[in-house]
């Protein structure tokens, strides 16, 4: 794990090493970025989306395939009313906005968590981004929506759990590959590269099972700040790490 700053930020094209195939960003740091402007949240939420396209932009440049970002945790309800209000306002404005230009830009969109408790609204305009760009393969962007891991994991658990209660599964037969087709990400590879902006360090519940061999890189700018120098200097970050995947390093020959 390392932290980045602006000063080590590298925009050259010339990558040391191979591109990670999937990344996946917790993005942090909206409301932290506002206050220090004494602004209110909601601005640090706006710029929150600008960075979104910077990154969406960044992503597509460098030919990743898969970018995810954690949008809205299923903690995030906790949140004060109004707050809750306007992120979900940004949902909406997001996908009546940007959906149609990311579909002309070959992106195809791909959205986890939990849905049986959203509005109505909310889970027809996922539905209607999915279905418009389903068949598109410039870049898969995944955006955890009323998301938590655990939350994911036990809608897996209990998945499974019918199948064995109805006997149409013995238990002796659960995998690791079984669980996995059963997560929000089932056909979509393990993030190779998890980025967490704001300087904090640790997961919040994001991706528990499909991070455990992800190589992390912790960025002190806040979200609304993140752009695609920062974005080529965590790259770079993990073309410099040893993957070993629990294994040992390969000999120099």
């Amino acid at each position: 794990m390392s932290r980045l700053s602006a000063g080590n930020a590298d925009p050259a094209l010339e990558w040391p090493g191979s591109m990670p195939r999937h990344v996946a960003i917790i993005m942090d740091g909206n409301g932290r970025w506002a206050k220090r402007r004494m602004l209110p949240r909601s601005a640090g939420h706006s710029q929150g989306v600008e960075a979104v396209r910077r990154a969406v932009s960044a992503a597509l440049e460098f030919g990743i395939e898969y970018l995810t970002l954690y949008s809205f945790s299923s903690e995030n309800w906790n949140r004060p009313k109004q707050e809750v209000g306007y992120l979900l306002d940004l949902l909406r404005r997001f996908a009546n906005r940007d959906v149609a230009q990311l579909h002309a830009q070959g992106v195809r969109i791909r959205i986890i968590g939990e849905r049986l408790s959203l509005a109505p609204d909310i889970v027809s305009l996922i539905e209607h981004s999915e279905n418009l760009t389903r068949n598109n393969s410039a870049l898969t962007l995944v955006v955890a929506f009323n998301y938590g891991a655990r939350d994911e994991l036990t809608r897996a658990v209990q998945a499974i759990a019918r199948q064995i209660g109805d006997g149409t599964l013995n238990p002796r037969d659960v995998t690791p590959a079984m669980i996995e087709q059963h997560l929000d990400t089932r056909g979509i590879p393990d993030p190779d590269l998890v980025i967490r902006t704001s300087g904090e360090q640790r997961l919040s519940n994001f991706l528990l099972w499909q991070s455990a061999y992800s190589e992390f890189v912790f960025i002190d700018q806040a979200w609304p700040d993140f752009d695609r120098e920062l974005f080529a200097a965590a790259l770079r970050q993990f073309m410099a790490r040893d993957r070993r995947f629990g294994g040992l390093a390969a000999p120099v020959s």
